[in-house]
């Protein structure tokens, strides 16, 4: 059977080197005049470690003569981990396109060194030209936090020792920030801007109720006793709908797991921003926005405006004419294939794999799979290795004779495929998907009905989201991440989805959905004037400054 795989370059745009302190040598490509004045212009290419003054010397306050003839300046912060770094590249993208602002994205490097789809989407973005993308020196985590700690803990950390380079960074912009906007493992740096004297902004790229849990999590850990997944009655938010035990994120799981403190240290810092950007939109979750925003529910806890921007979502790749998957798909009937992917950062056991294979193959439904090497469990086991493309043929572990049978059937993809390209595409007409939010909002904006197989992070909220408030998706009886799920019953799901009237009448919800997404989106709509808010106050900022420069 033919197999397609994805090309992976290794080049990303402009690496920072390592920042410390005092004057800069002549050879670092930053000149110095007798005043003390640093042209950092070309820090973003510098291959030597740069040597920068105090935040409040002499050059940085010189820098802010004249900002009232420049557009406002934003700076971004993506944490490691493709969920987190395509929806900051594509907020950064919005903030330019349709309020004319200069974007710096500042992106902490991960685990991968590089490789794979994440360097495919830095990029992409540096070529576009629109925002300048930046990427922090990769931190030295050895003797931070042990290489098995949980993947929330692993970025907590990483996020944190990052702040001493994003400080350096942002000082020796060539002109200062009107704001900063920080993703939702990146709130403990909103510090840095109380230094510049500059708003700060969250973007959880994920949606309402996420957000409701979060915040709550510090009351929640106050009057909840014992474990919440040992819980007999749901978890009740103020306004919102209660969250049962099993649903709960993974920091939540063990109480005294570190990714656990991280997760309620964030849920409070949340609420000490100058706001909250969320990438849903007002009507999708028109109930949980309006709890946060009551003084008498969640609102007395967040105290600060919630912004709903979304959905933004990547652009959908233009695919290659000499492209062996898009000539499959191009012969295939309308809405006749289900795309299965479990996530950029997205595992299977073998055991789990080899299920999925059966169900496939006893569905007699055509499908394109991504298929990547298989761990000891499901789970979140490639979140740092995902696209590195390794030796070790996944294709292999699939069941004897299964790439033959279904020759005619299906299409294996290695690793990591054209995801919006392929949802996008008229026969695309089922999703069985791991609910990762970048996914589920690509999935409704495309119209496509999904199979929920939540895996790991917030994926089983979300799951529960889709299939009991949202309508436009069905599920296992039992959670992919507590139990393998049987051939039988995935073949069932697939069959249901794809050919039965359950899946017809998913697909007309999904539709409306799609519908509401494009309204928001327009001119006018919900999400455009909500970002329009947060740009009026990045202007007001951008306009304070100019006003500081000139006393």
């Amino acid at each position: 059977m033919s197999s397609a795989v994805g090309a992976i370059p290794k080049t990303a745009g402009g690496v920072v080197p390592e920042l410390t302190g005092r004057a800069a040598p002549e050879d670092t490509g930053v000149s110095c005049d007798p005043a003390g004045n640093y042209n950092t212009r070309t820090f973003h290419r510098l291959q030597r470690p740069l040597i920068l003054p105090n935040l409040l010397c002499l050059p940085y306050l010189l820098a802010m003569a004249g900002l009232d003839s420049k557009p406002p300046h934003v700076v971004l912060l993506a944490s490691p981990g493709m969920g987190h770094l395509i929806p900051v590249l594509v907020l950064g993208k919005r903030l330019v396109t349709l309020h004319n602002f200069k974007v710096t994205i500042f992106v902490v490097a991960s685990h991968s060194s590089g490789g794979g789809a994440e360097s495919d989407v830095l990029q992409a973005a540096t070529s576009q030209n629109l925002c300048q993308v930046v990427e922090l020196p990769a931190v030295d985590m050895s003797g931070v936090v042990s290489p098995g700690a949980a993947v929330v803990t692993q970025l907590a950390v990483m996020m944190r020792e990052i702040k001493p380079a994003l400080r350096s960074a942002i000082s020796a912009l060539e002109h200062p920030p009107a704001a900063l906007i920080v993703d939702l493992f990146g709130s403990e740096s909103m510090a840095v801007a109380d230094e510049f004297g500059v708003p700060k902004f969250v973007y959880v790229p994920s949606n309402a109720w996420f957000l409701a849990l979060s915040v709550y999590s510090p009351i929640l850990d106050k009057v909840v006793e014992g474990e919440y997944v040992n819980q007999k009655e749901p978890l009740a938010i103020p306004g919102c709908t209660s969250v049962r035990p099993e649903d709960v994120v993974d920091p939540m799981l063990d109480r005294t797991n570190q990714q656990y403190v991280e997760y309620v240290r964030m849920g409070v810092e949340y609420t000490r921003s100058d706001g909250i950007l969320l990438n849903t939109w007002e009507d999708l979750q028109p109930t949980t926005l309006a709890a946060l925003r009551d003084e008498k529910l969640l609102g007395r806890v967040v105290k600060v405006p919630v912004y709903p921007i979304g959905p933004l979502l990547r652009t959908t790749e233009q695919p290659s004419s000499e492209s062996l998957l898009f000539h499959w798909l191009d012969s295939q009937p309308r809405t006749s294939v289900i795309y299965v992917s479990f996530g950029s950062g997205g595992t299977l056991s073998v055991e789990q794999m080899v299920e999925v294979a059966w169900g496939l193959e006893l569905s007699q439904q055509r499908f394109v799979w991504v298929v990547r090497k298989p761990t000891a469990k499901s789970g979140d086991g490639s979140f740092f290795t995902s696209g590195n493309g390794r030796d070790d043929d996944p294709l292999s572990y699939l069941p004897q004779g299964f790439l033959t049978r279904t020759h005619n059937l299906g299409l294996m993809v290695r690793d990591w495929a054209p995801q919006t390209g392929i949802l996008s595409h008229p026969s695309t007409g089922g999703f069985l998907s791991h609910c990762g939010w970048n996914s589920t909002l690509e999935s409704i904006t495309n119209g496509v009905p999904m199979i929920a197989w939540p895996m790991y992070a917030e994926q089983r909220l979300n799951a529960t989201l889709l299939v009991e408030e949202l309508g436009v998706a069905i599920r296992p009886r039992f959670s992919p991440s507590k139990a393998v799920v049987r051939r039988e019953e995935i073949a069932e799901m697939i069959r249901k989805v794809m050919v039965e009237e359950e899946g017809a009448n998913i697909r007309k919800q999904v539709a409306e959905l799609k519908c509401r997404a494009e309204k928001a989106l327009s001119e006018g709509g919900s999400s455009r004037k909500a970002l329009s808010q947060v740009a009026k106050e990045c202007e007001l900022s951008w306009e304070r400054l100019s006003l500081k420069s000139h006393p």
